[in-house]
Protein backbone atom coordinates (compact mmCIF):
# COMPACT_ATOMS: atom_id res chain seq x y z
CA UNK A 1 0.00 0.00 0.00
CA UNK A 2 2.80 2.08 0.71
CA UNK A 3 4.44 1.63 -2.61
CA UNK A 4 0.94 2.83 -4.29
CA UNK A 5 1.03 6.40 -2.29
CA UNK A 6 4.74 6.60 -2.85
CA UNK A 7 4.50 6.31 -6.66
CA UNK A 8 1.15 8.59 -6.74
CA UNK A 9 2.88 10.97 -4.84
CA UNK A 10 5.60 11.01 -7.47
CA UNK A 11 3.06 11.25 -10.07
CA UNK A 12 1.43 14.23 -8.43
CA UNK A 13 5.14 15.98 -8.13
CA UNK A 14 6.05 15.53 -11.90
CA UNK A 15 2.52 16.85 -12.72
CA UNK A 16 3.53 19.75 -10.75
CA UNK A 17 6.29 20.24 -12.16
CA UNK A 18 5.48 20.07 -15.95
CA UNK A 19 2.77 22.33 -15.02
CA UNK A 20 5.13 24.90 -13.27
CA UNK A 21 7.39 24.59 -16.57
CA UNK A 22 4.11 25.31 -18.56
CA UNK A 23 3.50 28.61 -16.58
CA UNK A 24 6.66 29.71 -17.71
CA UNK A 25 7.05 29.05 -20.93
CA UNK A 26 3.56 30.81 -21.13
CA UNK A 27 5.32 33.81 -19.55
CA UNK A 28 8.17 33.80 -21.46
CA UNK A 29 5.97 34.43 -24.28
CA UNK A 30 4.45 37.25 -22.98
CA UNK A 31 7.27 38.68 -22.06
CA UNK A 32 8.48 38.25 -25.90
CA UNK A 33 5.48 40.07 -26.91
CA UNK A 34 6.17 43.31 -24.49
CA UNK A 35 9.64 43.23 -25.94
CA UNK A 36 7.98 42.90 -29.64
CA UNK A 37 9.21 45.14 -32.55
CA UNK A 38 8.55 48.76 -32.24
CA UNK A 39 5.41 49.12 -34.32
CA UNK A 40 5.23 52.53 -36.47
CA UNK A 41 2.44 52.94 -39.39
CA UNK A 42 3.30 55.57 -41.90
CA UNK A 43 0.04 56.86 -43.71
CA UNK A 44 0.61 58.57 -46.69
CA UNK A 45 -1.27 60.43 -48.90
CA UNK A 46 -1.66 58.18 -52.11
CA UNK A 47 -0.39 55.60 -53.93
CA UNK A 48 -0.93 56.72 -57.36
CA UNK A 49 2.28 58.49 -57.79
CA UNK A 50 6.07 57.30 -58.04
CA UNK A 51 7.02 59.88 -55.36
CA UNK A 52 4.94 58.16 -53.29
CA UNK A 53 6.46 54.78 -53.45
CA UNK A 54 10.13 56.31 -52.94
CA UNK A 55 8.67 58.07 -49.94
CA UNK A 56 8.67 54.33 -49.14
CA UNK A 57 11.92 52.85 -49.93
CA UNK A 58 13.24 55.82 -47.69
CA UNK A 59 10.71 54.54 -45.06
CA UNK A 60 11.60 50.90 -45.09
CA UNK A 61 15.55 51.72 -45.35
CA UNK A 62 15.43 53.53 -41.41
CA UNK A 63 13.02 50.69 -40.39
CA UNK A 64 15.98 48.22 -41.43
CA UNK A 65 18.70 50.68 -40.19
CA UNK A 66 16.78 51.22 -36.60
CA UNK A 67 15.76 47.94 -36.42
CA UNK A 68 11.75 48.67 -36.46
CA UNK A 69 8.36 47.44 -38.24
CA UNK A 70 6.53 49.93 -40.36
CA UNK A 71 3.88 49.58 -42.44
CA UNK A 72 3.29 52.11 -45.40
CA UNK A 73 -0.40 52.64 -46.68
CA UNK A 74 -1.95 55.52 -48.23
CA UNK A 75 -6.15 55.69 -50.29
CA UNK A 76 -6.32 54.85 -53.67
CA UNK A 77 -7.03 58.98 -54.32
CA UNK A 78 -5.73 62.28 -52.91
CA UNK A 79 -9.11 63.27 -52.96
CA UNK A 80 -10.01 60.60 -50.10
CA UNK A 81 -9.51 62.33 -47.30
CA UNK A 82 -11.94 60.18 -45.29
CA UNK A 83 -10.20 56.83 -46.45
CA UNK A 84 -7.39 58.82 -44.94
CA UNK A 85 -8.85 59.57 -41.42
CA UNK A 86 -10.01 55.70 -41.28
CA UNK A 87 -6.49 54.52 -41.73
CA UNK A 88 -5.43 56.72 -38.94
CA UNK A 89 -8.20 55.76 -36.81
CA UNK A 90 -6.82 52.17 -37.57
CA UNK A 91 -3.61 52.81 -36.81
CA UNK A 92 -4.22 54.84 -33.28
CA UNK A 93 -6.15 51.46 -32.83
CA UNK A 94 -3.08 49.43 -32.70
CA UNK A 95 -1.38 51.44 -30.22
CA UNK A 96 1.83 52.29 -32.12
CA UNK A 97 5.07 53.84 -30.91
CA UNK A 98 4.57 56.90 -32.79
CA UNK A 99 2.91 57.57 -36.36
CA UNK A 100 4.21 59.13 -39.51
CA UNK A 101 1.44 60.95 -41.42
CA UNK A 102 0.79 62.93 -44.40
CA UNK A 103 -1.99 65.00 -44.47
CA UNK A 104 -4.48 65.34 -47.05
CA UNK A 105 -6.63 67.79 -45.53
CA UNK A 106 -4.44 69.88 -43.05
CA UNK A 107 -7.26 70.30 -40.49
CA UNK A 108 -9.61 67.14 -41.03
CA UNK A 109 -7.42 64.98 -38.69
CA UNK A 110 -7.26 67.22 -35.86
CA UNK A 111 -9.33 65.42 -33.38
CA UNK A 112 -7.86 62.29 -34.25
CA UNK A 113 -4.15 63.79 -33.37
CA UNK A 114 -5.25 64.88 -30.25
CA UNK A 115 -6.13 61.47 -29.27
CA UNK A 116 -2.40 60.45 -30.06
CA UNK A 117 -1.14 63.13 -28.26
CA UNK A 118 -3.59 62.26 -25.30
CA UNK A 119 -2.24 58.58 -25.63
CA UNK A 120 1.50 60.06 -25.83
CA UNK A 121 1.58 58.37 -29.13
CA UNK A 122 4.20 60.76 -31.04
CA UNK A 123 2.98 61.71 -34.51
CA UNK A 124 5.84 62.96 -37.49
CA UNK A 125 4.32 65.26 -40.00
CA UNK A 126 5.91 63.94 -43.20
CA UNK A 127 5.19 65.66 -46.68
CA UNK A 128 2.49 67.88 -45.48
CA UNK A 129 2.44 69.91 -42.37
CA UNK A 130 -0.40 69.79 -39.94
CA UNK A 131 -2.48 73.41 -38.88
CA UNK A 132 -1.58 72.52 -35.06
CA UNK A 133 1.16 72.28 -33.04
CA UNK A 134 0.29 68.22 -32.13
CA UNK A 135 3.33 66.55 -34.64
CA UNK A 136 6.58 67.05 -32.73
CA UNK A 137 7.88 67.72 -36.13
CA UNK A 138 7.31 67.78 -40.41
CA UNK A 139 10.07 66.20 -42.76
CA UNK A 140 9.41 68.39 -45.97
CA UNK A 141 10.48 70.08 -48.24
CA UNK A 142 10.20 74.34 -48.06
CA UNK A 143 7.77 74.19 -50.89
CA UNK A 144 7.48 77.45 -50.48
CA UNK A 145 10.69 78.37 -51.56
CA UNK A 146 10.61 75.74 -54.02
CA UNK A 147 7.93 77.18 -55.86
CA UNK A 148 9.42 80.80 -55.75
CA UNK A 149 12.13 78.82 -57.99
CA UNK A 150 9.71 77.19 -60.08
CA UNK A 151 8.69 80.69 -60.48
CA UNK A 152 12.01 82.42 -61.30
CA UNK A 153 12.68 79.78 -63.92
CA UNK A 154 9.35 80.57 -65.32
CA UNK A 155 9.77 84.27 -65.48
CA UNK A 156 13.60 83.46 -66.88
CA UNK A 157 12.03 81.45 -70.14
CA UNK A 158 9.04 83.25 -71.21
CA UNK A 159 11.57 86.36 -71.02
CA UNK A 160 9.66 88.57 -68.08
CA UNK A 161 5.93 89.01 -69.35
CA UNK A 162 3.21 87.16 -70.12
CA UNK A 163 0.19 85.27 -69.23
CA UNK A 164 0.35 82.14 -67.31
CA UNK A 165 -1.64 79.78 -65.15
CA UNK A 166 -1.01 77.13 -62.47
CA UNK A 167 -3.18 73.46 -62.01
CA UNK A 168 -2.47 72.13 -58.40
CA UNK A 169 -2.92 69.31 -56.49
CA UNK A 170 -5.15 70.75 -53.69
CA UNK A 171 -6.01 74.20 -51.64
CA UNK A 172 -6.62 71.51 -48.43
CA UNK A 173 -2.96 70.27 -47.81
CA UNK A 174 0.00 72.22 -46.51
CA UNK A 175 2.02 70.95 -50.28
CA UNK A 176 -1.04 72.57 -52.19
CA UNK A 177 -1.39 75.69 -50.61
CA UNK A 178 2.51 76.37 -50.16
CA UNK A 179 3.30 75.30 -53.90
CA UNK A 180 0.68 77.56 -55.21
CA UNK A 181 1.29 80.18 -53.36
CA UNK A 182 5.27 80.22 -53.15
CA UNK A 183 4.89 80.35 -56.93
CA UNK A 184 2.23 82.91 -57.37
CA UNK A 185 3.34 85.26 -54.81
CA UNK A 186 6.58 85.41 -56.06
CA UNK A 187 5.43 86.32 -59.41
CA UNK A 188 3.41 88.70 -58.15
CA UNK A 189 6.27 89.97 -56.22
CA UNK A 190 8.78 89.87 -58.61
CA UNK A 191 7.75 90.06 -62.17
CA UNK A 192 4.80 93.06 -62.98
CA UNK A 193 4.65 92.23 -66.28
CA UNK A 194 3.55 88.47 -65.79
CA UNK A 195 0.02 87.55 -65.74
CA UNK A 196 -1.28 84.88 -63.71
CA UNK A 197 -4.61 84.10 -65.41
CA UNK A 198 -6.42 81.09 -63.74
CA UNK A 199 -5.36 78.29 -61.17
CA UNK A 200 -7.33 75.03 -60.83
CA UNK A 201 -7.05 71.92 -59.02
CA UNK A 202 -7.08 68.64 -60.51
CA UNK A 203 -6.46 66.27 -57.22
CA UNK A 204 -3.38 64.93 -58.53
CA UNK A 205 -4.90 63.11 -60.76
CA UNK A 206 -3.16 63.50 -64.42
CA UNK A 207 -6.62 62.86 -66.21
CA UNK A 208 -8.51 65.53 -64.38
CA UNK A 209 -5.82 67.86 -64.74
CA UNK A 210 -5.67 66.97 -68.06
CA UNK A 211 -9.15 68.67 -69.11
CA UNK A 212 -8.81 71.55 -66.66
CA UNK A 213 -5.48 72.20 -68.62
CA UNK A 214 -7.10 72.18 -72.19
CA UNK A 215 -9.79 74.55 -70.73
CA UNK A 216 -7.45 76.77 -69.17
CA UNK A 217 -5.40 76.77 -72.83
CA UNK A 218 -8.84 77.18 -74.61
CA UNK A 219 -9.72 80.07 -72.86
CA UNK A 220 -6.26 81.88 -72.94
CA UNK A 221 -4.84 81.28 -76.63
CA UNK A 222 -1.98 83.82 -75.48
CA UNK A 223 -0.90 81.56 -72.61
CA UNK A 224 3.15 81.32 -72.28
CA UNK A 225 3.58 79.59 -69.48
CA UNK A 226 1.95 76.19 -67.02
CA UNK A 227 3.44 75.62 -63.98
CA UNK A 228 1.92 72.17 -62.65
CA UNK A 229 2.54 71.87 -59.08
CA UNK A 230 2.60 67.61 -58.44
CA UNK A 231 3.69 64.69 -60.45
CA UNK A 232 -0.29 63.83 -61.53
CA UNK A 233 -0.80 68.22 -62.45
CA UNK A 234 2.57 68.50 -64.43
CA UNK A 235 1.67 65.24 -66.76
CA UNK A 236 -1.77 66.28 -66.64
CA UNK A 237 -0.62 69.80 -68.20
CA UNK A 238 2.04 68.26 -70.48
CA UNK A 239 -0.98 66.06 -71.90
CA UNK A 240 -3.37 69.13 -72.86
CA UNK A 241 -0.28 70.84 -74.45
CA UNK A 242 0.49 67.98 -76.59
CA UNK A 243 -3.15 67.25 -77.54
CA UNK A 244 -3.61 70.25 -78.04
CA UNK A 245 -0.79 71.21 -80.32
CA UNK A 246 0.35 74.27 -78.24
CA UNK A 247 4.16 72.97 -78.62
CA UNK A 248 5.05 77.12 -77.54
CA UNK A 249 4.00 76.65 -73.90
CA UNK A 250 7.11 76.67 -71.44
CA UNK A 251 5.86 73.55 -69.43
CA UNK A 252 7.11 73.61 -65.32
CA UNK A 253 7.00 70.25 -63.24
CA UNK A 254 6.93 69.22 -59.99
CA UNK A 255 8.40 66.39 -58.67
CA UNK A 256 9.86 63.09 -60.67
CA UNK A 257 8.72 60.23 -62.26
CA UNK A 258 9.45 58.41 -65.54
CA UNK A 259 6.94 60.47 -67.45
CA UNK A 260 8.30 63.64 -66.62
CA UNK A 261 11.98 62.39 -67.02
CA UNK A 262 11.64 61.67 -70.53
CA UNK A 263 9.51 65.16 -71.36
CA UNK A 264 12.13 66.41 -69.79
CA UNK A 265 14.96 64.83 -71.85
CA UNK A 266 12.80 64.87 -74.88
CA UNK A 267 12.37 68.96 -74.35
CA UNK A 268 8.55 68.74 -74.27
CA UNK A 269 8.90 69.97 -70.28
CA UNK A 270 11.18 73.00 -70.09
CA UNK A 271 12.27 71.50 -66.36
CA UNK A 272 10.71 71.09 -63.00
CA UNK A 273 11.62 70.89 -58.96
CA UNK A 274 12.65 67.55 -57.15
CA UNK A 275 12.26 66.76 -53.84
CA UNK A 276 13.96 64.47 -51.86
CA UNK A 277 11.31 61.74 -51.37
CA UNK A 278 13.36 59.05 -50.64
CA UNK A 279 15.41 61.69 -47.96
CA UNK A 280 11.52 62.48 -46.62
CA UNK A 281 10.77 58.61 -45.68
CA UNK A 282 13.81 57.88 -44.00
CA UNK A 283 13.81 61.02 -42.10
CA UNK A 284 9.95 60.58 -40.75
CA UNK A 285 10.93 57.07 -39.32
CA UNK A 286 14.31 58.52 -37.78
CA UNK A 287 12.23 60.95 -36.12
CA UNK A 288 9.62 58.82 -35.22
CA UNK A 289 12.44 56.69 -33.23
CA UNK A 290 14.19 59.53 -31.15
CA UNK A 291 10.71 60.99 -30.48
CA UNK A 292 9.42 57.71 -28.80
CA UNK A 293 12.77 57.38 -27.37
CA UNK A 294 12.39 61.04 -25.99
CA UNK A 295 15.67 62.04 -27.97
CA UNK A 296 15.33 65.82 -28.83
CA UNK A 297 13.54 66.06 -32.14
CA UNK A 298 13.94 69.71 -34.03
CA UNK A 299 10.63 71.59 -34.84
CA UNK A 300 11.11 70.76 -38.54
CA UNK A 301 13.28 68.98 -41.17
CA UNK A 302 14.25 70.40 -44.61
CA UNK A 303 14.75 67.72 -46.48
CA UNK A 304 15.93 69.84 -49.74
CA UNK A 305 14.68 70.30 -52.99
CA UNK A 306 16.07 71.16 -56.80
CA UNK A 307 15.42 72.24 -60.01
CA UNK A 308 16.53 69.91 -63.08
CA UNK A 309 16.28 70.44 -66.67
CA UNK A 310 18.11 68.79 -69.90
CA UNK A 311 21.11 70.14 -68.81
CA UNK A 312 21.37 68.97 -65.38
CA UNK A 313 19.58 65.58 -65.23
CA UNK A 314 22.52 63.69 -65.25
CA UNK A 315 24.60 65.37 -62.58
CA UNK A 316 25.56 62.91 -59.66
CA UNK A 317 23.88 65.11 -57.25
CA UNK A 318 20.36 65.92 -59.06
CA UNK A 319 20.24 61.74 -60.15
CA UNK A 320 20.89 60.70 -56.30
CA UNK A 321 16.88 62.54 -55.81
CA UNK A 322 15.28 61.52 -59.54
CA UNK A 323 13.05 58.10 -58.88
CA UNK A 324 11.31 56.31 -61.61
Amino acid sequence: MKKWVMVLVFVLVTMLVLSGCGTNNNSSGNDGDADAEIYIPVISKGFQHQFWQAVKVGAEKAATEFNVKITFEGPESETQVDKQIEMLQVALDKNPSAIGFAALDSQAATPLLKKAQEKNIPIIAFDSGVDSDIPVTTASTDNIAAAGLAADKMAELIGGEGEVALVVHDQTSRTGIDRRDGFKNRIEEKYPKIKIVDIQYGGGDHLKSTDLAKAILQAHPNLKGFFGANEGSAIGVLNAVTELNKGSVIVIGYDSGKAQIDAIRSGEMAGAITQNPIGIGYETVKAAVDAMNGKEVPESIDTGFYWYDKSNMDDEEIKAVLYE
